[in-house]
């Protein structure tokens, strides 16, 4: 037996890695996993070399339980080590032999371990740590290697016959968990669902059909259960993959998901390596920034789920998958480090869902207007976002009007700017954020040969002005923001069928109905007698500002709900029933319209509305 120390700098190095190295005890089974399908892709470049000249046989990892012994095994069938290699590469943190592997075969990206620490990781949950393990090498002896987790290991002989190692961890009292094949199962689906080598977890029964005709009858049976799936459709030639393909992985990370719009997949190893697959999910109109919907792997080895500095915010709208082992990560692998290589990969990805975009447009502008609904949502949000995609956009970004036509925005701007142009030369779009509701308003509009166009998504009001910021050319008015013969401001107006006297006895009928209900401007407006008897319009200003402040809790204080109430003198009901009315019944004529008005606004509820019902039966009577 030999015995000796571990090269460290301190005799406090076990308790650092316990509790500082990693941020969760449970990165301990990817790390060891990894060094396993490290030695595993070593094997398998050995033999596609030459340099081993047996029969690789057997590859797969296998992961054993025994919670009874209260151990939980690694075992890997690959190159091994020698006493020597277990001395050099075990016992000094830090040094880690993928280095000088990589240094000797540069042109393999499979060996994904860099950090010598990571398989010190398994202190974090083990009292005792032993590798057992038989080199690839002739004549080489089996060795084991033992440690309490402190400076202090022993070398052991021991009898092994198959090539490999196996890392048995005696779980202490802190990992304890780790004795739950629930929870093991749960970590193997979290970071080994990809990785390229099959792995063992147990056996499961499936049933088989044995025998024909009348002989035949369904048997159970054992076999292994491989818990991952080493040949992932990013891993793939898209030339090999069909819709289908894509659609069942999709359902493989996502599972009871509606099925996405389509996908981008990523493949570049130029200036990095960078492959994966991007979907856009069905958002159905709604805004749900989901930042656990992108994973990051590194050759095949999950590393995270927050993936902000490498995706855009705007593009984690997004779902699927992203692998480069040129992504910088800390020595934990837990998170990301700020390098060029992220700036690149980022402006990278953003270009492909630009192209895509814009590629699914040009190729067939009928589908691409059918998904609008869902792909709406994403290219307003990045148009907002970022400046380089927002000058690709402007190649796909619509506009639907109400009619279900869709438009370019430079198309539309074409199609109303002699119609919609206002006195100070400014193209107005006018829009309805809720075709239902304002249905009247938008078939007056109509009727005065005015366009209406939908925004309706709860981010048109950020996208409004955003596009009024960059094209100083437009402005967007509310359908309802303000009347039909208002919405485009214009120096004509229209002859009043009232005097200026009745102009202001008309007015002081409503005054006195409205003077107890806040923030209310009356205006008497020469209207078509097409229009509605009363209205009322909100200032388009400050309608922004309230619902900007509401969607992004903004507190600017109790701003009023002011609103304008808009007398049309010029239809018949107010220039001559109001004004031929006598005493009580004109006070009551000018409070119906009134109730008329504000019941359109939705703002007539509670008692007020069952008055208001309660007389119009009266009247009906």
């Amino acid at each position: 037996m030999q015995k000796g120390n571990i090269s460290v700098q301190t005799e406090n190095i076990f308790p650092i890695i316990k509790k500082f190295l990693y941020a969760d005890q449970e990165i301990f089974l990817r790390e060891l996993i990894a060094n396993a399908i490290d030695a595993t892709s070593k094997l398998k470049l050995l033999a596609n070399s030459g340099e081993l000249k047996e029969e690789i046989g057997d590859i797969n990892l296998e992961i054993i339980l025994d919670e009874g012994a209260k151990t939980l095994t690694i075992r890997d069938k690959g190159i091994g080590m020698t006493e020597e290699e277990v001395l050099k590469y075990l016992n000094q943190i830090a040094f880690s032999s993928a280095s000088e592997w990589l240094e000797k075969y540069k042109d393999d990206a499979s060996i994904i371990g860099h950090f010598g620490l990571g398989f010190y990781s398994a202190f974090m949950v083990a009292d005792k740590v032993e590798v057992n393990t038989l080199s690839w090498k002739a004549d080489a002896k089996p060795v084991q290697w033992v440690c309490t987790g402190s400076p202090e290991y022993e070398i052991n002989d021991i009898e092994k016959k198959e090539r490999g190692t196996d890392i048995v961890l005696h779980i202490g009292e802190e990992g304890k968990e780790f004795l739950s094949k629930n929870r093991i199962d749960e970590l193997l689906m979290k970071y080994c669902r990809f990785l390229p080598i099959p792995i063992k977890f147990g056996t499961q029964t499936i049933s088989e059909d044995v025998g024909e005709g009348d002989d035949k009858k369904t048997e159970k049976k054992e076999v292994d259960n491989i818990i991952n799936n080493p040949s992932p459709a990013w891993k793939k030639n898209p030339s090999e993959l069909k819709a289908e393909d894509y659609n069942a992985f999709y359902n493989e990370l996502y599972p009871y998901s509606s099925e996405p719009l389509f996908h981008i997949h990523l493949n570049i190893d130029f200036p990095f390596n960078l492959t994966g697959i991007l979907y856009f999910p069905q958002l159905n109109n709604s805004f749900e920034v989901q930042k656990n919907k992108i994973q990051l792997y590194s050759n095949q080895v999950w590393v995270t789920d927050d993936v902000k500095e490498i995706v855009p915010e705007w593009l984690t709208l997004l779902h699927g998958i992203i692998d480069s082992p040129d992504i910088p990560l800390n020595v934990s692998r837990s998170s990301l480090q700020s390098d060029s290589n992220v700036r690149k990969i980022t402006g990278y990805i953003t270009k492909k869902v630009a192209d895509k975009l814009n590629e699914l447009f040009k190729k067939d502008r009928e589908s691409f207007e059918s998904k609008w609904k869902d792909l709406g949502v994403f290219v307003k949000y990045g148009f907002m976002s970022d400046e380089k995609f927002a000058e690709k956009a402007n190649k796909f970004l619509l506009l639907q009007n109400v009619d279900n036509e869709f438009f370019l925005l430079d198309d539309y701007v074409e199609k109303i700017k002699e119609t919609q142009k206002n006195k100070h030369d400014k193209i107005i779009i006018i829009y309805s954020n809720n075709k239902d509701a304002q249905d009247f308003q938008i078939t007056s509009a109509k009727e005065e040969g005015y366009d209406v166009v939908l925004m309706d998504n709860m981010i048109d009001n950020h996208f409004i002005q955003q596009l009024e910021y960059k094209r100083q050319d437009i402005s967007f008015v509310r359908v309802d923001a303000n009347t039909v013969d208002n919405l485009i401001e214009k120096d004509e107006q229209k002859e009043s069928a009232l005097s200026e006297k009745e102009n202001e006895k008309v007015k002081g009928l409503f005054q006195k109905l409205t003077e107890s209900k806040g923030n209310v401007n009356i205006e008497i407006k020469p209207l078509s007698p097409s229009a509605p008897p009363v209205q009322i319009v909100k200032p388009e200003f400050m309608r922004r500002m309230k619902e900007m402040q509401s969607m992004n809790g903004m507190n600017l204080g109790d701003m009023p709900d002011s609103y304008n109430l808009v007398v049309n003198g010029n239809h018949p009901l107010v220039a001559k029933k109001l004004l031929s009315a006598k005493g009580k019944k004109q006070g009551e004529l000018a409070e119906y319209f009134y109730n008329l008005a504000l019941l359109h606004q939705n703002m007539l509820q509670g008692k007020d509305l069952t008055e208001f019902i309660n007389k119009s039966l009266d009247m009906v009577k």
